[in-house]
């Protein structure tokens, strides 16, 4: 067993030793079945905590030759998987691991990794393939050519957080350019079916752009937007959280709120893997994944000073999607040149869920919502501050039952965000009650439009168990009266709604109405 050539499976071990593992090992069956084939190289990019390197040690631990790890997989899903190929790849092949961060961290100038990563695997090749690396060879790609020549050996190539070097190289092309180099000698030359039996790279972005073409044509990417076949491998699904729950004890409806919202066609919904293995264990619903990086990263995009923006962070606070183009964007951290590019990095880096179909963005879940408020009021962007400061302060106008001041915040809102040939129905003034009552999300579950025989109540804000805010039940009304919009929520019985939910606690019955002759919005509060 060698640090980089065939390493223990120790860390695979620990996964499993520590508990609550859940049984990703179906992905060696999707590996197996490309190996030598024109798909065996295999790009698997997915944002932090979302467990790339389990899945690396994992496929260490399958392929190794010097591995032994039989009794590990043997309680797993591939163990009995019917078209797994388990055995026949089982401790076969001689695989090499090479962890980027790690040779990063211990570069002593990182303009040395590139050289430092060659170096070091050809001195353990040497020691492991005696007579086979001719004297003078530094290039990894000529090594491994050469071990093939003499014994007929093929590599299983596994890197760990491919593209470490441009997220902390993220200024220097040098480096870059020389690392892209050593990829495509080893993936993208007419040698490669001769050194590589397959491939399968972690990161956080795929691979890098040069122009619309990727850096290495040959490799299957799959990535945040397009998960293909591995989605259920990006996380967790819902059935497996479902699970976790119920052995452990926790409200699946809370971990749904607070985890849930990147959603795929295949899988439907994926939750992060580090935040809810945290909440099993704390048994505490928290804001776990983001504590792991400071919102210093997320507040550096944001405060980016592209057209629309803003309207579209704004749009997306009060749960609103928003629809991008992709296709510009780099797969890199400095080519950055709209919005579009800055919504689909933050896909990438997990800030942004996105929906294929639509071709849209949103913020997922309570937890990076979480984020989004804490990066807008630390950071550079006042109009954006505002905005959120303004919210709070409706909410607490709507709790003391001020209705003149809701009515006030509700005209500047109006003013600062919609034409005023665009505000002329009931839907612009939802639109605008929404976005005003941005706050609300950070104590409440919010529902529009829910039916009863007698008609749909416009919007409601359910707290959360654990608040003792009142709920919140809101009608609109254009060229009516407040005071019409809460007798229609008492006589249509609009408070069932509430009890739907399993609330039983006070409820505010708020009325709010646009004049459009006047361009006035009024507010009637009543305590239930």
């Amino acid at each position: 067993m060698g640090i980089y050539l065939n390493p223990p499976s120790d860390g695979f071990r620990a996964i499993l030793k520590r508990g609550m593992y859940v049984d990703k090992s179906e992905l060696i069956a999707y590996t197996n079945s490309v190996l030598e084939s024109d798909r065996m190289l295999t790009c698997f990019s997915r944002p932090r905590r979302f467990g790339k390197s389990f899945s690396a040690r994992m496929l260490s631990a399958y392929y190794s030759s010097e591995a032994e790890s039989e009794t590990l997989f043997e309680d797993l899903k591939i163990a009995h998987g019917k078209n797994g190929r388990f055995r026949e790849y089982l401790n076969q092949c001689d695989v090499l691991f090479l962890d980027i961060t790690s040779f990063i961290s211990t570069a002593e100038d990182i303009e040395e990794t590139v050289n430092d990563i060659q170096r070091e695997v050809i001195e353990e090749l040497r020691e492991a393939f005696p007579g086979c690396i001719r004297e003078g060879v530094k290039a990894l790609s000529k090594a491994l050519l050469q071990i093939h020549s003499k014994t007929g050996k093929k590599f299983f190539v596994i890197i760990d957080e491919w593209d470490a070097l441009f997220r902390e190289a993220k200024d220097n092309e040098k480096v870059q350019h020389a690392y892209i180099q050593l990829l495509r000698s080893l993936f993208k030359s007419s040698q490669t079916s001769q050194m590589i039996i397959g491939a399968y790279m972690t990161g956080i972005l795929p691979v890098k752009k040069y122009g619309t073409q990727s850096a290495l044509t040959d490799f299957c990417e799959f990535t945040m937007l397009e998960p293909g076949p591995l989605a259920e491998f990006a996380g967790f699904t819902e059935d497996e959280v479902r699970d976790l729950c119920k052995e452990y004890g926790l409200d699946f409806d809370e971990a749904r709120r607070w985890y849930d919202g990147y959603y795929f066609d295949k899988t439907r919904h994926i939750y992060n893997p580090k935040s809810i293995i945290e909440a099993v264990i704390n048994q505490k619903f928290n804001n776990y994944w983001t504590q792991t990086e400071t919102y210093e990263s997320l507040r550096t995009y944001i405060d980016l000073n592209f057209d629309g923006l803003k309207d579209a962070l704004v749009d997306m606070l009060g749960g609103r999607h928003f629809r991008i183009d992709t296709g510009t964007f780099q797969n890199d951290m400095t080519s950055l040149n709209s919005k579009d590019d800055v919504f689909t990095l933050l896909v990438h880096l997990g800030y942004l869920a996105y929906d294929s179909d639509k071709e849209e963005v949103f913020i997922p879940n309570e937890e990076v919502r979480e984020e989004f408020i804490r990066a807008l009021k630390n950071g550079r962007r006042q109009e954006l501050v505002r905005v959120i400061q303004r919210s709070d302060r409706l909410l607490q106008a709507t709790l003391k039952m001020e209705a003149d001041t809701v009515a006030d915040i509700l005209e500047e809102v109006h003013g600062e965000n919609t034409a005023p040939q665009n505000y002329n129905n009931e839907q612009a003034l939802r639109s605008v009650v929404i976005m005003a009552y941005l706050s609300c999300l950070d104590h409440y579950m919010r529902f529009e439009e829910l039916a009863s025989g007698k008609g749909y109540s416009d919007l409601l804000f359910v707290p959360e168990k654990t608040s003792a805010k009142p709920a919140l039940l809101i009608e609109l009304k254009w060229n009516k009266s407040a005071k019409g919009a809460v007798m229609q929520i008492k006589d249509r019985n609009y408070i069932e709604f509430a009890r739907r939910f399993d609330y039983e606690g006070e409820i505010l019955l708020i009325g709010i109405n646009y004049d459009a002759k006047t361009k006035k919005h009024t507010c009637k509060i009543e305590r239930y």
